[in-house]
């Protein structure tokens, strides 16, 4: 029965003390369809093809580093558009939206919590 117990224990520590810290993001594209779209944060990046007016973009990532998120896409034309949006640090976790206005700027909403 002690045993038991004991191992029990054990693991309901391991269990709440392994939680993983993830941001959810969202990327919407309020302006017209962009090609080659890329976000950049340390260690990785993710990205889609496209993402036509009015669509949006879910991604869930974990943050392994500190540094800057950064957005790049080309517009219809062709042209390529960097961002430069918040720093993050290793262990963030929350939220991020980032819009694509129509004028081809791009907004950085993001509601994060750093462990540290």
């Amino acid at each position: 029965m002690r045993q038991s117990r004991t191992l029990l224990s054990m693991l309901f520590l391991l269990a709440i003390g392994c939680k993983s810290r993830f941001i959810e993001s969202t990327i919407v594209n309020q302006g017209p369809t962009v090609h080659v779209l890329e976000v950049d944060y340390p260690s990785a990046s993710f990205g889609a093809n496209q993402l036509a007016t009015g669509a949006s973009y879910h991604y869930r990532f974990k943050v392994q580093g500190d540094g800057p998120l950064s957005l790049q896409y080309e517009d219809g034309d062709g042209h390529s558009h960097t961002a430069t949006g918040p720093n993050v640090a290793q262990g963030a976790e929350g939220t991020l939206q980032i819009t694509i206005t129509p004028a081809g700027t791009v907004t950085w909403s993001p509601n994060l919590t750093n462990p540290k």
